[in-house]
């Protein structure tokens, strides 16, 4: 768990159907957490469905790390109303980033994979992992958890470290 396995760019681009915590709307935003880094979005005010398109970027160091995203409703008087959680494991993403190394995919698009909606994961449609012009690229909608409603859409891109281009 030592030498970092790259950098993961992760973009928020929206949510829908979320959750009303104020009194006919909600000021959202997502908190991201990869180990023990975390990154916020900024929040949209009086939105159900947001669009944040904003790219917050980590260091993957664990081939068996899982992506938490929490989401909240900003108040000023009390504290955040929660507004749902999801979790993504990047174990996919990690091996097919490997197995673009084996096959030697570096121009255009590959999809590698497709990782399906099932009641252990919290991914809400069909999902595939693309090497895009060498980069490895996950696009996803994860369902928010302990909710009524909500998703998010994701954009996860990993980049090899430096020194390891193959």
């Amino acid at each position: 768990m030592g030498e970092p396995l790259g950098l993961l760019q992760v973009t928020v681009i929206q949510g829908k159907k979320l959750v009303i915590r104020d009194f006919k709307s909600s000021d959202p935003y997502v908190i991201v957490k990869l180990g023990n880094e975390s990154a916020k979005t900024k929040v949209i005010n009086n939105c159900l469905n947001p669009v944040w398109g904003e790219e917050l970027s980590f260091t993957l160091k664990d081939p068996a790390a899982v992506l938490v995203l929490e989401v909240f409703d900003k108040d000023r008087f009390k504290s955040d109303d929660k507004m749902g959680h999801a979790s993504l494991s990047l174990q996919p993403l990690i091996s097919v980033a490997r197995l673009r190394h084996i096959v030697r995919v570096s121009s255009g698009e590959t999809t590698l994979r497709k990782v399906l909606p099932d009641p252990e994961n919290c991914v809400s449609r069909e999902s595939t992992i693309s090497c895009i012009n060498g980069e490895v690229v996950q696009s996803v909608w994860l369902r928010l958890c302990a909710v009524e409603s909500g998703e998010i859409e994701l954009k996860i891109k990993l980049i090899d470290p430096p020194g390891t281009k193959k």
